[in-house]
């Protein structure tokens, strides 16, 4: 979990929120890097390539996915509201439940993996992986679970997002209104704050070009600081029309940048919007 959500009485404010969700920007930008140590590997994402002696049928990437969650679902991983798992059939927990304060409103029927899923495997990895096949099928395999994973996290934090904005006595009543009258539109507008967006963009450019520097080439002045090479890594690869000599970084930023623009804000916004659309479904 992200922070404790057993001790709640309420749904966190935004500014809490806040905090997790730029720990979980962190958490992704290193498990993109280390995904993109090895090569793309298409086999593990193709179905039926490899033979099961259980007889599953899929590829080793769902298979190896499946495994996983069956053993996480049995120590009440996704009993945590704020965790969603990419398979069904899940067995009981061994260990008995936990006691989640009842902050949001039916948080488990609203589940976007399938398309968190779609998206990583055929956009992002493809993006940061060289193409090939080193056999590292296992270790790759490895680090999209955990891509998967906190994409996931991230993107259904959503749903604690949306809770927050309700609950804001300047916004509730509006909320309220436009809930009753299912506008969809309307709810994904008083939602929307584009320059909450565009400086979560320019964060997460900076951080993943500073995370993914690869500093074995740095060296120490007399001071004892490291010196890194003479390019400067916020530099913009196009600057007045001239191609500027671009930063290394182990992960491409600008991929990291698109993610989030194109695919982890619009995904959180719907589960954001959906959740809302049945705020008010016991009432």
């Amino acid at each position: 979990m992200s922070r404790n959500l057993l001790i709640l009485a309420a749904a966190p404010t935004l500014g809490e929120l806040r905090d997790t969700l730029v720990r979980l920007e962190d958490t992704i930008i290193f498990a993109l890097i280390e995904r993109s140590q090895f090569k793309h590997n298409n086999s593990i994402y193709e179905e039926n390539k490899m033979s099961f002696k259980d007889g599953y049928k899929g590829s080793f990437l769902t298979w190896f996915l499946k495994e996983v969650e069956h053993v996480h679902a049995k120590v009440r991983r996704y009993q945590s509201p704020d965790e969603y798992p990419f398979t069904g059939n899940l067995p009981e927990p061994v260990l008995p439940p936990l006691d989640y304060p009842p902050v949001l409103v039916d948080p488990q029927s609203i589940n976007v993996n399938e398309e968190i899923f779609d998206m990583y495997v055929n956009t992002v990895v493809p993006g940061i992986t060289q193409l090939g096949d080193d056999t590292n099928y296992g270790s790759s395999a490895t680090r999209d679970i955990e891509c998967l994973q906190a994409l996931s996290r991230r993107i259904h934090y959503g749903k604690f997002v949306a809770e927050s904005k309700f609950q804001d006595p300047e916004s509730h009543d509006e909320y309220v209104r436009l809930i009753r009258e299912q506008n969809r539109d309307r709810l994904m507008e008083l939602l929307t704050n584009s320059k909450v967006e565009e400086l979560l963009l320019k964060r997460l450019k900076a951080k993943a070009i500073i995370y993914g520097q690869d500093l074995s080439s740095a060296s120490l002045d007399a001071n004892g600081n490291v010196k890194t090479p003479h390019e400067s890594p916020l530099s913009s690869p196009v600057i007045g029309g001239k191609v500027e000599e671009r930063a290394k970084t182990r992960v491409d930023y600008d991929l990291v940048v698109s993610l989030y623009r194109d695919y982890v804000i619009p995904l959180t916004k719907e589960v954001e919007v959906e959740y809302l659309l049945h705020r008010l479904d016991s009432d």
